[in-house]
């Protein structure tokens, strides 16, 4: 079964303004649902999110080497 947070859980977890987890939840550059009038989120999906974005961070770094040389 997969774990669901609020939008507080998030904040903390990504230690982020809670604020700014409704603004990226609202925007879609988060991934989010709502129940209601309450965002949630499933702690995989944070999860692979931040692992995306590390990876695309990485590649970003090694074609700015790879134009270097």
């Amino acid at each position: 079964m997969e774990k669901i947070l609020t939008a507080k859980e998030v904040s903390q977890f990504l230690k982020l303004s809670e604020s700014t987890i409704y603004k990226l939840a609202f925007s879609g550059e988060i991934p989010a649902f709502k129940v209601g009038d309450s965002w949630r989120f499933e702690l995989e999906e944070i999860q692979k999110m931040i692992r995306d974005y590390k990876k695309r961070g990485r590649r970003k770094d090694l074609s700015e080497d790879s134009e270097k040389k």
